[in-house]
């Protein structure tokens, strides 16, 4: 019969209008097996109705699964974890990531920045801020609504099929390396982090179609990402009615910030390097980076903390070093802010991961780790940068020290006395 079907495509024959139906038939029916297959193999029930009654429900990915009513509701949380570069964002998604419920995603705003890094220069030159935030913002609510399809768009080499290899840091995510997206994951990938080496050995490519099956049928998201410049950047996102966002602001002294930038950007921080090791600065090293990091910083924690009606319930401002030296206590508030249970398993990862007997500080070795003595690699820095640069950058930062309680030092004996806190004791409220 399919033979006849294709003699008649040809234009050799014809083929009955019975036959076609038959075939369209056939392959409907194979595509709602798959989908019911992939249903099946989860482990609780999807939410996520905003699908249902959007674009979404014309997909043949997701019709299936809202015609049979298995998709009720919308995802309980939407977390934004909004931080810069080395502000100790890796360590404090893992948080995060320890919830058997929460769907965790790390750095997914990377793929759209490579995206428009490596398009045309006649692009590039169109672009300008408000188009690229916009394209983040764009990521970000179909991510929360679990359409990792869309992050076809952006992923270099486009994925083929729905699947690729070359989604970045999907080891820092137990969801993308635990059953049904990896059936290699087992328990070992619940219980700790998937290994940077393990989880692509053993999971192989990444299937996009189960990733977003495997996201709704967890419920809560968690994003992180150091991409968006300020808060405010964020505002339509939060007044979205389909989402309900929680963002999670974590700062760090700047001085700190340069010296773990120093050490895993070599190559960019060369200038700041040679500074350090000779006490005479480069007339190029460039000032201009660690001036705009304190300004976003500042621009965003005041934001914030002035409680605008579009952050109402919405924002809470975490010092790294704050969770550093105290971080079960201030994972139980970070819990408590986005509306979860803080459970065993995230205070025995803490246990396991922040203790004293953690070999120091391996954030120096690894440039994504989160296996460290928190303290010793909060306080670190002191010990590696001279004071002609710390000082420099008081001069810079020096109303964002003032704003996030962080106390200058006035000599290199100061700088290099630990046992002289430079953390003010602050509190900040929680926008309620």
């Amino acid at each position: 019969m399919r033979e006849g079907c294709r003699a008649g495509w040809r234009g050799r024959m014809e083929c009955s209008w019975k036959t076609v139906l038959l075939l369209v038939c056939a392959s409907l029916g194979v595509q709602y097996t798959a989908i019911r297959t992939l249903r099946d193999s989860l482990s609780g029930p999807c939410e996520g109705a905003y699908r249902c009654s959007s674009r979404h429900h014309r997909d043949s990915r997701w019709r299936s699964l809202c015609d049979d009513g298995w998709m009720q509701e919308l995802p309980r949380k939407h977390i934004l974890l909004f931080s810069t570069t080395r502000s100790g964002s890796s360590f404090t998604g893992q948080l995060l990531n320890q919830h058997p419920e929460v769907f965790y995603v790390f750095e997914p705003l990377f793929h759209v920045q490579q995206a428009f890094t490596n398009s045309s220069s006649r692009l590039r030159r169109s672009l300008d801020r408000r188009a690229l935030l916009g394209a983040y913002r764009d990521l970000l609510l179909n991510l929360y609504t679990c359409d990792l399809h869309f992050m076809e768009n952006y992923i270099r080499p486009e994925p083929q099929d729905h699947v690729t290899n070359s989604f970045f840091r999907r080891s820092s995510s137990h969801a993308l390396c635990s059953p049904p997206v990896c059936l290699e994951g087992g328990d070992g990938a619940v219980s700790d982090l998937p290994d940077e080496t393990w989880c692509p050995k053993k999971c192989g490519t990444l299937n996009l179609t189960l990733a977003s099956l495997s996201c709704l049928s967890r419920g809560n998201i968690a994003i992180k990402t150091v991409r968006v410049p300020e808060v405010g950047d964020l505002r339509t996102l939060t007044e979205d009615p389909r989402l309900d966002l929680k963002i999670i602001h974590l700062v760090r002294d700047p001085r700190a910030i340069l010296a773990s930038r120093m050490m895993a950007f070599s190559d960019q921080f060369r200038a700041w390097k040679i500074w350090n090791a000779t006490g005479r600065q480069p007339r190029y090293v460039d000032l201009s980076q660690i001036t705009s990091t304190c300004k976003d910083m500042s621009a965003s924690a005041e934001t914030g903390l002035q409680r605008p009606p579009w952050l109402h319930g919405r924002y809470m401002l975490v010092r790294y070093e704050d969770l550093a030296f105290n971080p079960k206590n201030k994972a139980a508030e970070i819990y408590r802010f986005v509306g979860l249970e803080m459970e065993d398993r995230v205070s025995l990862w803490i246990s396991k991961n922040t203790n004293s007997n953690v070999s120091a500080p391996s954030e120096w070795n690894y440039r994504y780790s989160t296996t460290r003595d928190s303290r010793a690699a909060a306080e670190s820095w002191r010990l590696r940068l001279s004071f002609d640069i710390v000082r420099t950058v008081q001069r810079l930062c020096n109303d964002t020290l003032a704003l996030l309680g962080y106390k200058p030092v006035q000599s290199s004996a100061q700088l290099r006395n630990l046992s002289h806190s430079l953390i003010q004791h602050m509190s900040f409220e929680t926008v309620t």
